[in-house]
């Protein structure tokens, strides 16, 4: 489902109605949904808006040569203040103003210098919201944002919230959605959007390009994935036109890793199962072995691929990740016979996509257990997909309660997009150089037609 020019343009008056704006992402960030809400804060930054960037846990150190990356908050500062409002206009003057706390209350002492204040001149009320409008990257349901969301419930249910995402499992939350199913990255939603307003296209840096390239990449991993499609490529060399740099993106995403990344990787990819005959191949790694290793759990992060490199053959993909709170986090991926979306809905209530997706295990007194039974829940997932061809969509899920919508926009209509894959980033060179051939001398690119975790 690609971006109706109505879905853009309610997108675009709701950036430029706010002042205000929150750009969060969901936990345990990967690449591209912190390329994502960076390049919303350097674009909405560039038109004036007053942005604030939050992750709901610190972003792997792989990530830092992204720009911007030293203005992301780990936490939601208070959103609002209380406000004690004395009125003075019978003449009174403040002389002193002071407070105390005690007995768990808080007592705040105006002394007049003339006059006297009577208790019908105060008066109570909330200040003004921190944010009048949140800006979601990259995240299929608003609890996917942890204990940022969990803390703040209020606050996501008084402010305007816009969705921003490309997974097929998202719920719909908020009151505007910018979602588009057929691209291969929330940057690419982002590039056919910013690219959408002619003043914004005019702001594209060669920071803003590298951003959204690097989602690009590497939510395709490289253009291997099969979510490549030929306008996922296209994208990604009107990105190198506008200065995207390639080579730094591809340095420090895959050719540079600390040795306890490597040590954990080495780990994992030591204690591959597989089952033959399901064609299931799978890993994991406990808490301990992270200790073991000095890695944090957001290390793993990438070894799906050599897993899926190691074992091509097998039908599903599973990596599982014992968190450092006990929760288990699992990245799965299927080939064209098994719908891992619905794998992953239907029995562990997560969602993604159909050849990838993710769910999560709740602590577990036995790591190694827990993972055997979901295994084992998964071999039957796929008997039953391969038995009746089942490809059941998502069960539905209960959306949070919400203000006043904005004004909504209209319906998008259903469009076919063709869908080939490519197996090396030159391809993405040669594009762009085809491109730099065919235009003339001092031209602007050409505008793209409009269009979990």
């Amino acid at each position: 489902m690609s971006l109706s020019p109505q879905e853009l343009s309610a997108a675009t008056r709701a950036i430029e109605e706010h002042q205000r704006i929150l750009v969060v992402c969901h936990a345990n960030v990967d690449p591209d949904a912190l390329s994502g809400a960076l390049s919303c804060f350097e674009l909405f930054r560039s038109i004036g808006k007053d942005v604030t960037v939050v992750c709901p846990d610190s972003p792997p150190e792989s990530l830092q040569f992204l720009p911007g990356f030293d203005r992301v908050e780990e936490e939601l500062a208070d959103s609002q203040n209380f406000i004690i409002t004395v009125n003075l206009s019978e003449g009174v003057e403040v002389d002193k103003l002071r407070y105390t706390v005690e007995d768990n209350r808080v007592n705040i002492i105006v002394s007049p210098r003339n006059g006297r204040i009577r208790p019908q001149q105060i008066s109570l009320g909330e200040g003004e919201q921190r944010y009048d409008l949140i800006v979601v990257v990259d995240t299929a349901d608003l609890p996917l944002l942890g204990s940022l969301y969990l803390q703040h419930v209020d606050l996501f249910a008084e402010v305007p919230v816009l969705n921003i995402d490309h997974h097929i499992s998202n719920t719909r939350y908020g009151q505007l959605q910018l979602i588009d199913t057929t691209s291969a990255s929330v940057t690419e939603v982002l590039y056919h959007w910013f690219t959408h307003v002619p003043n914004w296209r005019e702001k594209i840096t060669g920071d803003l390009a590298t951003l959204l390239l690097t989602g690009l990449i590497t939510d395709t991993r490289s253009f291997q994935n099969p979510n490549t499609t030929p306008r996922s490529l296209e994208v990604a060399a009107e990105l190198l036109d506008l200065g995207a740099r390639q080579q730094e993106i591809i340095q420090h995403i895959y050719k540079t890793k600390p040795l306890t990344t490597l040590k954990i990787w080495g780990r994992a990819l030591n204690r591959i199962q597989v089952d033959d005959r399901a064609k299931i191949a799978w890993s994991a790694v406990s808490r301990e072995d992270l200790a073991e290793m000095g890695a944090q759990s957001k290390e793993v992060s990438g070894i799906l691929d050599e897993l899926i490199s190691t074992i091509p053959d097998a039908d599903v993909h599973v990596i599982f990740v014992e968190m450092e709170d006990g929760e288990i986090k699992a990245s799965m991926r299927s080939s064209p016979a098994i719908d891992a979306n619905v794998l992953a809905a239907q029995l562990f209530k997560g969602g993604g996509h159909p050849r990838a997706s993710g769910f999560r295990l709740p602590q577990a007194a036995n790591f190694q257990l827990a993972v055997l039974e979901a295994v084992q829940k998964i071999r039957e997932g796929m008997a039953r997909q391969q038995s009746a061809g089942e490809r059941l969509p998502a069960p539905e899920r209960k959306l949070p309660v919400q203000p006043a919508p904005l004004p909504a926009p209209a319906k998008n209509e259903p469009q076919e997009t063709a869908h080939k894959t490519a197996s090396s980033i030159d391809i993405v060179e040669e594009l762009s150089g085809k491109k730099r051939q065919k235009k003339r001398p001092g031209a602007k690119p050409e505008t793209e037609g409009s269009d979990a975790k």
